[in-house]
């Protein structure tokens, strides 16, 4: 600790560096608190839930199917200049939100902001690895990740707190004076980078790639809205396979693909592949769908609600340390398997500790979630690049973090339509007397977490009868999210955790904080 604190003074102390720094923990803070600020938005402008729910949504979607496009920018635009951009793009959204009377706009700018914070990642990150070189450069790295740790870890926390005393519009006010403060930081000290003229990228290839991934996320976002089975959802999906199986066959019949096949078809690396998914599923999407249930669900305020949240988030500043440590004496997939096994044991935990009075037990649960996917996540970085060829380490940094990312979103999406028809289908098996209709929007309600919402779309119906649907919900879908953990973590003992390979652990931050290529 004593280290990394002297490490950090020492880099932080460069204003081209805290600057990229600054951005680490911003991008994190602005995830998050679009969850934290959804109620109160809710409250003032209205809005129904699929609307809300783009407040989170939009954002990740955009986030996730920009970000290797960035990538790209970065290398051909250069590297100051689309970080910069990006912190402008983010500024101006955040101001604008902060004024906004109207949900429709602040759903789209909060998209906007996902691709601003795709841009600041992608070319923070890549000035950041043009500053320091060495020993340097990984520390630099290591930082980087402890920053965006620290903003998942606390910035529910901070943002609840500025919501209940100021208002949700400080929150993004905030934001836009923080960006600006960095923008105009990175501006003056981080030095231009020259563009790449090395690597001819298939702009086409690029395309393809982006609208599937973009055109799959909304058409998952869309089923609560649309429907499982409804035209518009299946014309998305077949459009996204069309465009994938287009960019498979340009990856397999050009000479520079976006990405290279072979990767994927490499055992090892595809095992590494899993260990992103599966954080996504036992991790990720709990700081979104939690802080709802809390606020919506419990009548937690947003501080309270951030307070139980850190029960979640902080081992992510502990434990991929210990992780790291534990490599010496076992395998790393060994490590990663077992820390999925215990976030799932976690999360059956926590489905019930969910409907008891027991802040103890829920405490619990979400700390041994909380420990068991940080294990998988201090070192999935270092096995994703050792998993290939060194010729190849950038372009499978690349995959892994588009995977990571774009697997954020979806997993949201996913989870959130799960949660909408598991309560439609509970509250259609005990009403009768009610519309169709009014059935459809209280479930709606009760997937986004908010119950008073939805018992007004069902007047006369008990509390009690909603709230077992309610709970119900959530009960199957961490029996769900435990499954497919155990699943991922099966696979990832068979493909990794049976020799002992040739590792060198790299920074935790490495996959969020490297450039896609």
């Amino acid at each position: 600790m004593r280290s990394f604190i002297t490490s950090f003074l020492r880099l932080a102390g460069s204003p081209a560096a805290a600057s990229i720094f600054l951005a680490a923990i911003l991008l994190p803070v602005s995830f998050t608190g679009g969850v934290v600020t959804t109620p109160a938005i809710s409250h003032a402008l209205g809005g129904s839930a699929a609307a809300l729910s783009w407040l989170t949504n939009g954002f990740m979607l955009t986030f996730g199917s920009f970000l290797l496009s960035a990538g790209v920018m970065a290398d051909a635009a250069g590297r100051k200049r689309v970080f910069i951009l990006g912190l402008f793009i983010f500024a101006l959204s955040s101001s604008l939100i902060s004024v906004a009377d109207n949900i429709f706009l602040i759903g789209v700018l909060r998209s906007l902001q996902g691709i601003a914070a795709a841009m600041t990642l992608a070319g923070g990150s890549a000035a950041l690895a043009q500053l320091y070189e060495g020993a340097a450069r990984t520390r630099a790295f290591s930082i980087l990740g402890t920053m965006f740790g620290a903003g998942l870890a606390f910035g529910p926390l901070v943002i609840g707190f500025i919501t209940d005393a100021l208002g949700w519009r400080w929150v993004y006010a905030l934001m836009a004076l923080i960006s600006g403060t960095v923008m105009l930081t990175g501006t003056l000290f981080i030095p231009v980078s020259e563009k790449s003229a090395h690597r001819v990228v298939d702009y086409a290839g690029l395309t393809l790639f982006t609208a599937a991934l973009v055109l799959f996320t909304a058409g998952i976002m869309l089923v609560p809205v649309w429907g499982c089975l409804s035209l518009p959802g299946l014309a998305l999906f077949a459009t996204a396979l069309l465009l994938f199986i287009a960019f498979m066959a340009r990856c397999l019949n050009v000479e520079n693909p976006v990405f290279d096949l072979s990767l994927v078809r490499a055992p090892r690396f595809a095992g590494v592949l899993l260990l992103p998914i599966a954080t996504c599923y036992c991790y990720v999407v709990l700081l979104i769908i939690l802080p709802l249930r809390f606020m919506g669900g419990d009548g937690l305020s947003e501080t309270q609600s951030a307070f139980y949240l850190m029960a979640l988030t902080t081992p992510m500043l502990i434990v991929p340390s210990l992780s790291a440590l534990l490599t010496r004496w076992f395998n790393p997939g060994s490590v990663s398997a077992a820390g999925l096994m215990l976030s799932a044991a976690g999360l059956l935990i926590l489905g019930q500790a969910l409907q008891s009075t027991s802040s103890i037990l829920l405490l619990f649960s979400l700390v041994l979630t909380g420990a068991g996917a940080a294990l998988p996540w201090g070192l999935m970085d270092g096995l994703a690049i050792s998993s290939v060829p060194v010729e190849k380490a950038g372009m499978a940094a690349g995959l892994f973090n588009t995977v990571r990312v774009a697997g954020e979103g979806i997993a949201l999406a996913m989870v959130s339509a799960f949660l909408v028809e598991m309560n439609a289908l509970n509250l259609r098996e005990n009403l009768s007397g009610y519309a169709p209709e009014s059935i459809d929007g209280a479930a709606s309600w009760l997937g986004s977490g908010n119950t008073e919402r939805a018992a007004a779309l069902l007047p006369g119906l008990s509390h009690q009868l909603l709230r077992e649907s309610f709970d119900s919900a959530y009960v199957w879908l961490f029996r769900l999210l435990a499954a497919i953990t155990v699943l991922c973590a099966f696979m990832v003992w068979r493909v990794l955790g049976r020799s002992r390979p040739v590792y060198s652990a790299l920074p935790s931050a490495v996959s969020r904080a490297r450039p896609p290529r």
